[in-house]
């Protein structure tokens, strides 16, 4: 009998290894894109060097090389105070990285430079406009940025702009005629003839609807999850998930435990509740957004408990592939602009556990390819022509 318990043990233990070595080929042998992360307004703000492994946040290039990362749509992000100027200073953070780092890190602006960065072995540098109150309703500044390198343009972040309403604002009936005005098409047309993706996360319905209709190019959805699995205006319902899939665009994943879960809510509340005095305290000090980040690290076996496991993530996938199939889904954590993650997913380090989920799911390596990065590489090139 103990022969039999410790042969047993042995099987399980080969088993689980070589599921293991298959899931890191897999990976390895993947384009891992991730098409929305937020560390260059960190960056701006705070100094740090993201080119040297960092002990808090959730990018540096020394992580993202130990997690098989090979690609990362840079995100340029303000609220509704921040514009033009402030995009371009982010852009500006970015070429300096590259400057300091060119033998890690690569600007690309199209597929063909995306495949030349990874075969070179370097992370390939992309940039993504997360909000149009950036272009300042303004074409030229539109196309300034596209000069720049911008390969998506977020239509709206949470606020709208004079000519698109967003999520935020369209589901809570604030905009009296929801949708895209006729400068809002016209922003569609010319991201078409830039070959800029346009990019409907952050948007409301209408929106959503108005610019799939406008554009002549398939979409991006950068960092949105399943309203069936939680029923939140950032994640989209079915219909609009058929909608892209009509449309030839991609819906990247994001990480966010808020989109993902719809108990983490309720139950982040409860943690902020139990030390409201000690929230207080330090957002007095550093700001509630810092103050909250600080809070979770001060209680990280306490904040860790409420995350929701990685099997989450691909429940959305999942949801997704069913109704329009396996080249229409992407990656976009949204590291570095969230609070939480799921379990034991805290940087880019850990996109191999995201490919070891997928197999468990029973998801082939060519499904898993396309997913972690392919569909991203189809529809750039798609939108770009090369």
């Amino acid at each position: 009998m103990k022969k039999q318990l410790v042969l047993l043990a042995a099987t399980v233990l080969a088993l689980s290894t070589y599921a293991q070595t298959a899931s890191e080929a897999i990976h390895r042998k993947a384009i891992m894109v991730d098409t929305h992360g937020d560390i260059l307004y960190n960056q701006i703000q705070s100094g740090i060097d993201v080119g040297k492994l960092q002990s808090s946040g959730n990018f540096d290039l020394v992580r993202a090389k130990q997690g098989g990362l090979d690609v990362q749509v840079f995100s340029i992000w303000c609220d509704e105070k921040g514009g033009f100027d402030l995009a371009n200073r982010q852009i500006d953070s970015l070429y300096s990285l590259i400057k300091r780092y060119p033998g890690e890190i690569a600007l690309a602006t199209n597929a063909q430079e995306l495949e030349k960065a990874v075969k070179q072995n370097k992370l390939a540098a992309l940039i993504g406009v997360e909000g149009g109150h950036m272009i300042e309703s303004d074409l030229n500044k539109l196309e300034a940025l596209a000069k720049r390198g911008m390969i998506y343009l977020t239509l709206t972040w949470n606020n709208s702009t004079p000519w698109a309403s967003s999520a935020a604002e369209e589901s809570k009936g604030k905009i009296a005629q929801p949708g895209l005005n006729d400068f809002g098409k016209s922003v569609v047309k010319k991201l078409n003839d830039l070959g800029v993706l346009v990019d409907l996360s952050h948007v409301g319905e209408q929106t959503f609807y108005d610019a799939i209709k406008a554009s002549k190019k398939p979409i991006l959805v950068s960092h949105s999850c399943v309203h069936a699995i939680n029923p939140i205006p950032r994640n989209l319902k079915d219909d609009q998930i058929k909608a892209v899939g009509k449309n030839g665009g991609v819906i990247s994943l994001n990480f966010y435990s808020g989109f993902l879960d719809s108990t983490y809510s309720k139950k982040q509340q409860g943690f902020l509740a139990k030390y409201k005095d000690e929230l207080k305290m330090l957002s007095d000090k550093y700001g509630r957004s810092k103050a909250i980040d600080t809070l979770i690290s001060l209680h990280k076996a306490e904040a860790d408990e409420i995350r929701p496991s990685v099997e989450k993530v691909v429940d959305h996938i999942d949801h997704i592939i069913k109704l329009i199939g396996a080249d229409h889904v992407g990656i976009g954590a949204d590291f570095d602009g969230a609070e939480s993650f799921p379990q034991g997913i805290d940087s880019v380090a850990d996109f191999p556990k995201i490919t070891a989920a997928l197999l468990k799911r029973g998801y082939n390596e060519a499904d898993i390819h396309k997913i972690l990065g392919g569909n991203f590489v189809r529809l750039l090139k798609a939108n770009k022509g090369k």
